[in-house]
């Protein structure tokens, strides 16, 4: 099979949708014999040479100082659109309903390829978090959302996140595709562990918390931290470890010291914030050392961080209905609280004490929990063979017919008869210089370069228009 996979962003960015499509692209080639090809927006100075798959970069503007980080895709270019449909894809499997899902759109209009859209995150609270205009935003999503009812076939990541796509407006039907996780089933070794968190102030014999994400408000840092400063006041001792970068991080640090948890000249601190970890290794010997995984996240559509800290037998805190709760059994194999500072706090009080507990409940989460990449990625692949099926048959649902497929077809064609005028172009430019240089060399006298020149000229006009009539 070939499949083409598009997202709007890719290394050098790493964050979780990039993980997802990356063991995509990896498990499609190494287990099931698939082509690959990514389409992803430019980002400057990027290797895309490394890869064991073709990366076609196209366009992209400079918008990480609004974004946190992420450029914006300028999909209307035809040089790129055109090595992807070369690559003549069987399956189109777009990762972010924005430009990615105008390429996807565009290639299908090229070759026919059904188009999967898999939604992992709700990016209308990113929406209105970075366009202030609330008529914006609002214009901004209901794009959005026909640009996700525009594909034959939609995946959410959880239950969840489908009735969050619903909240925004979509009508559509959609499938739940669960995503795996590329850490190995096991704890690590002590030794690792102990290389890696030496030099930190974790004695044996305190809980040690963790968290892993975006340094956000919206994850649900502050009621961490709110939920710490009670267990100071109640006498708990603990640490509590935070791992990731992200545009609140100086906040939360600064909310974290004016609730005394941070180190000061008297009183050492309890909380550690040690920015991003991108060496996969290194997080599972922290989730191995680990006690217990706080995530009172209600963004977040899944939570790869969850069945993460369940590969290496680590239980997690979670929002009573988040998304990221799903598929948890309070007390057997995680912990669901209410979404207060209180209710974690009072929680952490009950069940720190006894760690082995935690430990047994973590054993439950790696056996009950996990999900590896492979088995995730074979799922697809034959829902990818389904979906074809079903086409060759006639039996793919119709998908809403969308005002913007209309634009969508114009900009196709457009994008290829522009192509078409720059090739007749340049060949008008070569034969004008091979033309002029050939009679100079030759010694023609002017009057006879100047007639075979148009005569030359003639016939690479005529030829074109007539290419482009019939185009």
């Amino acid at each position: 099979m070939k499949v083409c996979l598009l997202n709007d962003s890719f290394p050098p960015v790493i964050d979780g949708v990039v993980n997802v499509m990356m063991n995509y692209a990896n498990y499609l080639q190494s287990d099931f014999d698939s082509e690959v090809v990514v389409g992803t927006p430019r980002y400057p100075d990027a290797d895309y040479s490394q890869y064991p798959y073709p990366v076609v970069a196209y366009p992209s503007l400079d918008t990480a100082s609004v974004t946190n980080g992420y450029r914006t895709g300028v999909p209307f270019a035809e040089e790129e659109m055109a090595r992807l449909e070369t690559f003549a894809p069987d399956i189109i499997h777009t990762h972010c309903p924005a430009a990615s899902t105008v390429v996807a759109r565009i290639l299908r209009e090229r070759t026919n390829a059904p188009v999967i859209l898999t939604y992992h995150t709700k990016y209308d609270i990113d929406i209105r978090r970075y366009m202030k205009p609330k008529f914006a935003a609002d214009e901004a999503i209901h794009a959005m959302v026909g640009n996700i009812e525009a594909c034959d076939e939609v995946w959410t990541v959880s239950r969840g996140a489908g009735e969050s796509l619903r909240e925004i407006g979509f009508t559509g039907e959609y499938r739940v595709m669960n995503n795996g996780v590329d850490f190995p089933k096991g704890r690590v070794d002590a030794e690792t562990v102990a290389a890696v968190t030496e030099g930190y102030d974790l004695p044996a014999d305190v809980p040690v918390l963790l968290f892993v994400g975006r340094m956000i408000t919206y994850k649900g840092i502050p009621l961490i931290l709110d939920a710490l400063k009670q267990l100071s006041d109640a006498g708990q001792d603990y640490r509590m470890v935070f791992i990731g970068k992200g545009p609140d991080l100086e906040q939360l640090r600064a909310r974290a010291e004016s609730l005394g948890l941070m180190d000061t000249e008297s009183t050492p601190g309890k909380c550690i914030f040690l920015g991003p970890v991108y060496d996969r290794n290194v997080l599972r010997a922290w989730n191995t050392r680990a006690d217990l995984f706080l995530f009172p996240s209600t963004f977040d559509t899944n939570g790869l961080v969850v069945r993460e800290a369940a590969a290496c037998g680590l239980a997690c805190v979670l929002i009573r209905n988040s998304c990221a709760a799903e598929g948890i059994t309070d007390g057997q194999n995680g912990y669901i609280i209410e979404e207060t500072a209180e209710a974690m706090a009072e929680l952490l009080i009950r069940v720190l004490p006894d760690r082995s507990k935690l430990h047994e409940i973590g054993q439950h989460a790696m056996d009950e929990l996990y999900l590896s990449w492979k088995d995730c990625v074979a799922q697809a692949y034959e829902r990818y063979g389904e979906v074809l099926e079903e086409r060759k048959s006639g039996l793919l649902m119709p998908r809403r017919k969308q005002m913007t497929d209309y634009l969508v077809d114009l900009t196709s064609h457009g994008m290829e008869r522009m192509t078409k005028r720059r090739i007749f172009y340049d060949r008008l430019i070569r034969n004008f210089e091979t033309v002029t240089a050939g009679m100079i060399e030759n010694g023609a006298d002017e009057e006879d370069t100047l007639g075979s020149l148009l005569t030359k000229l003639t016939d690479t006009i005529t030829h074109g228009i007539e290419t482009l009539r019939k185009g």
